[in-house]
Order: structure tokens, then C-alpha cells, then sequence
């Protein structure tokens, strides 16, 4: 890597934005993920921010390089979670262990916010994304079921 790479929360899971200019850096890299995402990215995310959800990126000199979005949950079945709504490296950056540095940033974050556990979903699709996961100690506890309300 050229530059060292760093993680950066972005926004906490109070609502608040720490570091707006990584924000607007993060967009082009989570767009990878989510193309789907309202023109208005910074305008959506404050949104989701301030519903709970929190954001962390890979930064490397003035780029970034991977970008997590997440809240905590609580449930019944698993207690206390760390939930990760997106997670994605920057396509040009993959299998430079990137990834691996944002999930266990995400892991010790959990640990901080004293949660049980640390989970997200993936797209059926994404089998690059799943053999990571296993690699990296994930596994399938349960089928998720939705039902499109529109």
C-alpha cells in the first residue's frame, strides 16, 4: 500500500456526522454497492444517520478505500448486535486485505458498544463477498425472508 491505511468513523451512531469531508469522498466507493442510492447521497445518509446508523471508511492518504455502514440492534434471539447494513472495498483496492481491516475495525467496535455479536446479510449473488466471510469466521445462522411492501 502507498499510504498507510486508516479507518475514520464517518458518522456515530448518535446521529452525528464526525468527519463530513470523508462523506462526500465515500460516495463514488459505496455507489459500488449501492448504485441505487438517492442523487442526494449526503442528504440520504444524514437520514440514516439519524435513525441510528453509524459509518466507518478505509482511508488511504486522501482516498477511500472501503466504507461500512452500520447500527446496533437489539433482538431477542442474539441480544446486543452490531448490524452491517453495507460493506464493500473499492473494486480497484480488492484482496489487498482491505476488507479484513474494516471487519475487524467493525469487530472491535462491537466490542466496544458491548454487543454479543456482529452480523450482516448478503445478496445471494455476491459469492466473491461470501468467500470472504468464511474466511473471515462468519457464518449462516438462518435464512432471511422479506416481502416487498410497494
Amino acid at each position: 500500500m502507498a499510504a498507510e491505511l486508516l479507518v475514520v468513523d464517518v458518522a456515530d451512531s448518535d446521529g452525528g456526522v464526525l468527519e463530513p469531508v470523508w462523506l462526500g469522498r465515500a460516495e463514488a466507493v459505496h455507489r459500488q454497492l449501492r448504485p441505487g442510492l438517492a442523487a442526494d447521497y449526503a442528504g440520504r445518509l444524514h437520514s440514516i444517520f439519524a435513525n441510528g446508523a453509524g459509518m466507518s471508511v478505509a482511508t488511504e492518504g486522501s482516498e477511500v478505500r472501503g466504507v461500512a455502514l452500520w447500527r446496533v440492534i437489539e433482538n431477542t434471539y442474539e441480544g446486543r448486535r452490531l448490524y452491517v447494513d453495507d460493506l464493500v472495498t473499492d473494486q480497484a483496492h480488492r484482496s489487498r486485505g482491505i476488507g479484513r481491516i474494516v471487519l475487524r475495525y467493525l469487530e472491535q467496535k462491537a466490542q466496544q458498544l458491548k454487543c454479543d455479536v456482529l452480523a450482516l446479510d448478503s445478496g445471494t449473488q455476491r459469492t466473491d463477498a461470501h468467500r470472504f466471510y468464511f474466511r473471515e469466521g462468519l457464518v449462516i445462522p438462518a435464512f432471511s425472508f422479506r416481502k416487498i411492501l410497494k
